[in-house]
């Protein structure tokens, strides 16, 4: 099986630290960032960074689904990490000061998992990247449009 990885990214006119500070935040605002592709969101344990547990369904197209399950971690001061406990998949978000200075903010969203193997898994690491970063791309607006208030 190899290595599938996606990555999407977006510069926010907003400090770094209210940035992580949103995403961070799994029982208020985080819900607001995510576009129709999730459903049946739900904070089980925590609910603010390291040591959250969140549920979600993540319909990536019409016939794929992915049931999440995530434990959330912060291993380091300008990351969130989540590890969804159904799969191998490994969502890491980092945000860093933005090239405008220190109320700017560079986000960027690298999700990877083991794919599938033979034509199967050709067309997952063809495909399901592009439409990944759609999603995410999506939730970096809405986390823009949350946190340049």
């Amino acid at each position: 099986m190899a290595q599938v990885e996606s990555t999407t990214e977006r510069e926010i006119a907003a400090k770094p630290d209210d940035v992580l500070s949103a995403l961070a935040d799994y029982s208020g605002t985080r819900p607001k960032l995510l576009p129709e592709q999730f459903s049946e969101y739900e904070v089980r344990e925590g609910g603010d960074g390291e040591g959250t547990l969140v549920h979600w369904k993540l319909q990536a197209t019409s016939k794929r689904v992915r049931d999440c399950l995530l434990d959330v971690t912060e291993p380091t001061d300008d990351r969130v990490v989540e590890k969804d406990r159904n799969s191998s998949m490994v969502t890491t978000w980092r945000v860093t000061q933005g090239s405008g200075g220190a109320n700017t903010s560079r986000v960027v969203v690298t999700s990877t998992w083991s794919g599938a193997s033979g034509i199967g898994g050709f067309f997952e690491r063809t495909f399901a990247p592009k439409g990944l970063a759609r999603i995410y791309d999506a939730v970096l607006a809405k986390l823009a449009a949350e946190t340049e208030k």
